[in-house]
């Protein structure tokens, strides 16, 4: 009996560390689309259209509904969300108020950086 309460509470402590890792990363990709958000002096390029920082967050909200399981960390989020179009193949990319061009992918990379600077796990 007593063998069968170990394996119980070792199952109900891998669970619950699982769990938490899906919370970890779902924290972390609320935080990058929120970072996108946030930036409402940059323009953001798909298929060489300009868009502002709330279409561009909303957009990175509906790629990731319909990435559906293939987003399991916020590394999975950035490479099948915010790198790039599924249709054309074209990167997507910020510009901002100085002119600067970066990838989207490379400023969410760096996001995702300050981020775990700052919420160690």
């Amino acid at each position: 009996m007593s063998k069968a309460i170990g394996i119980l509470l070792f199952t109900m402590l891998l669970s619950a560390s699982a769990l938490g890792q899906v919370e970890g990363e779902r924290a972390r990709i609320a935080y990058l689309i929120d970072s996108v958000a946030e930036l409402h002096d940059a323009h953001f390029i798909r298929n060489g259209v300009e868009y502002d920082a709330g279409q561009a967050a909303d957009h990175l909200r509906l790629k990731l509904r319909h990435a559906g399981t293939r987003v399991g960390s916020a590394a999975d989020f950035i490479e099948y969300c915010a790198t790039g179009s599924t249709m054309s193949g074209t990167r997507y990319q910020i510009r901002f108020s100085d002119g600067r061009t970066v990838d989207t992918a490379e400023f969410l990379r760096a996001r995702l950086v300050q981020y775990a600077a700052t919420h160690p796990d």
